[in-house]
């Protein structure tokens, strides 16, 4: 049961879902009609990514033009185009604030089930079954809870900021030791208390690799599989995000710079997508980057050519 509540504690740290909307930069048409299977007439093939980025290039206009809150009203296949038409970037470094948002579909219902039935299979049994029915309401806490990520560059690391909430004490070994950050406050009370204290639970180690998405180039890994080897960790609960528990993996490329847009998967299945954000990075560096200047390329961008250097 313990470890029940561990596992159902560390999916609600996942999820989230908004309703849908449009953004003005270019989208390939969500399917590629030249493409048929003559044993299931029915089957709908997506655009190849490479073919989006030759035919819709995203210029650095568009790019400004996206926001975190735009990211969440998109279909699913539009978050996967625009993450296809993007560079990692540098690896990030400093606190960033994180949103996140579950794929979106055809419809809502269908959505829904799919997510419920990964999870089931992700962690299997009993309880599998349990976070399958307490979707609705790891959905709710999902974003109240997870705040964003702390990286270190230099270390190639980060651990993420989770809420502290007197509910999940029981759940964290020694919660008077865990290090702990301040970040800015979302709500009805973010004016009053600007600020608030959140733990800084989670390891995780950064790299480059291939994305599980779009292998053409690479993408920045935030990988917990062996987080047990990084200092400070504690086994309960980031052993829950390790290899022992849900084997998250995430991976990011960057919008512009200060802002990130990522993928998270369980055991290589793909669960939701995230962005993480710098606002002061943002601001600062905006007027340069819309000019054209260089962005440093910490992971292969591929050989494809990236055109979002057009303005």
């Amino acid at each position: 049961m313990f470890r029940t509540a561990l596992l159902l504690a560390a999916a609600v740290l996942l999820l989230s879902a908004p309703a849908r909307a449009q953004l003005d930069i270019p989208f390939a048409p969500l399917e590629d009609i030249a493409l048929r299977d003559p044993d299931n007439p029915h089957k709908t093939f997506r655009v190849d990514l490479a073919k989006v980025e030759r035919d819709f290039p995203l210029r650095r206009v568009d790019l400004m033009k996206i926001t975190p809150e735009a990211l969440k009203r998109l279909s699913q296949e539009q978050i996967d185009q625009i993450y296809g038409r993007l560079t990692a970037g540098p690896i990030p470094n400093g606190p960033f604030a994180g949103d996140l948002f579950f794929a979106r579909g055809d419809g809502d219902d269908d959505d829904d089930r799919r997510l419920r039935t990964r999870l089931e299979e992700i962690l299997g049994g009993v309880e599998g079954r349990l976070v399958g029915l307490k979707i609705n309401i790891v959905e709710r806490l999902g974003r109240r809870l997870w705040k964003g990520k702390l990286f270190d560059r230099d270390k190639r690391v980060l651990w993420n900021f989770i809420d502290d909430l007197a509910p999940l004490r029981p759940l964290i070994d020694d919660p008077g030791s865990v290090m702990t950050a301040t970040v800015p406050r979302d709500g009805l009370f973010d004016r009053v208390f600007p600020r608030e204290r959140v733990w800084l639970l989670f390891p995780a180690k950064l790299y480059c690799g291939q994305s599980l998405l779009d292998g053409r180039r690479e993408s920045v890994i935030i990988d917990y599989l062996y987080n047990d080897e990084i200092a400070g960790y504690r086994r309960s609960p980031d052993s829950v995000a390790g290899r022992g528990g849900l084997r998250i993996r995430d991976e990011i490329r960057m919008i512009r710079p200060g802002f990130y847009l990522g993928r998270a998967y369980a055991n290589r299945m793909f669960l939701l997508n995230f962005t993480l954000y710098d606002e002061a990075t943002d601001k600062a560096g905006a007027a340069a980057f819309q000019a054209g200047a260089r962005i440093a390329e910490d992971c292969w961008p591929g050989e494809q050519i990236r055109r979002a250097d057009a303005r």
